[in-house]
């Protein structure tokens, strides 16, 4: 069973060409930092016409090996973390499944304790 990390955004307002401009550099970032080029990353999708408001939306299937989840989740929420402080106005919803993730206006998206090291450490141990 897999689980998968969603988010979206939404506005009233397009993106701007700078904005736009930003989305597509934080991406290209994201995908030539990205830690493991056999595992999915972020996935951004074309934005939906029926849903008009709708700015942004994407998704990524985290990995099975417990020694990458936090390495994966670190960094796609990190990205998403840009694309919203890149989007200002905008309603965000970002969750794994069912389960929200939490906003921060320093940390931005994160989960309590995923960047602790030594929790890392012994995920990786497993």
């Amino acid at each position: 069973m897999s689980v998968s990390l969603y988010c979206c955004a939404s506005r009233s307002q397009p993106p701007t060409e700078a904005e736009a401009a930003a989305v597509e550099r934080i991406v290209a970032a994201h995908v030539a930092a990205f830690p493991y080029q056999d595992q999915e990353s972020l996935y951004l999708y074309d934005v939906d016409d029926s849903r008009p408001d709708e700015i942004i939306a994407g998704s990524t299937k985290l990995p099975l090996d417990p020694g990458r989840v936090l390495p994966v989740l670190d960094h796609v929420l990190g990205s998403v973390t840009e694309l919203r402080r890149a989007l200002p106005g905008a309603e965000w919803r970002v969750h794994m499944d069912d389960l929200d993730v939490p906003w921060d206006e320093t940390d931005g998206y994160a989960f309590p304790g995923m960047r602790d090291a030594d929790l890392a450490a012994e995920l990786g141990g497993l």
